[in-house]
């Protein structure tokens, strides 16, 4: 079977646990937190959702920063959901539970952020270290950041 097939099929039966057991099965994986990424297809402009664990966590004046992991399991290719974030960065973040994404803004960790956020992603789950010794490109960090801006604008308006 190839990555992508395996990532598919994995990716299923961990949406499929997720459902049946209303989120009380695998909303969080060891220490990691579980989410599901919202993006917006890059060619098609449709929305797509990602099942991904979440590594690192980093408090902020804004709230919560989510750092994800673009490994696709080692493979050489990187995974469609970073590419769709890389061309919209606005995308959308819920808990694997259910519930309504929150708005956020996505953008690729620079080679400062990745030396120091790699390590702490890796001593949460060391397969990280095993795929960016498998494949030939650097493992990109996303951090996702609460956008606020978009938040506020999605609030109704309360009238006095």
């Amino acid at each position: 079977m190839s990555n992508r097939l395996a990532m598919l099929a994995m990716t299923g039966l961990h949406r499929a646990v997720l459902t049946l057991t209303g989120g009380r099965v695998g909303s969080r994986l060891g220490r990691m937190r579980v989410i599901e990424l919202i993006t917006r297809g890059r060619r098609s402009g449709v929305e797509r959702r990602a099942i991904l664990t979440v590594p690192v966590v980093e408090s902020t004046e804004a709230g919560e920063t989510l750092v994800v992991v673009a490994s696709r399991g080692g493979d050489d290719l990187m995974p469609a959901w970073y590419l769709n974030l890389v061309a919209d960065p606005r995308v959308g973040v819920a808990a694997a539970r259910g519930g309504e994404p929150a708005p956020y803004l996505a953008r690729t960790a620079t080679d400062a952020e990745r030396a120091r956020l790699w390590p702490l992603a890796v001593r949460a789950y060391r397969g990280y270290a095993a795929y960016q010794r498998k494949t030939r490109r650097v493992i990109p960090l996303v951090l996702l950041e609460p956008d606020s801006r978009r938040a506020t604008e999605a609030r109704p308006a309360t009238s006095t």
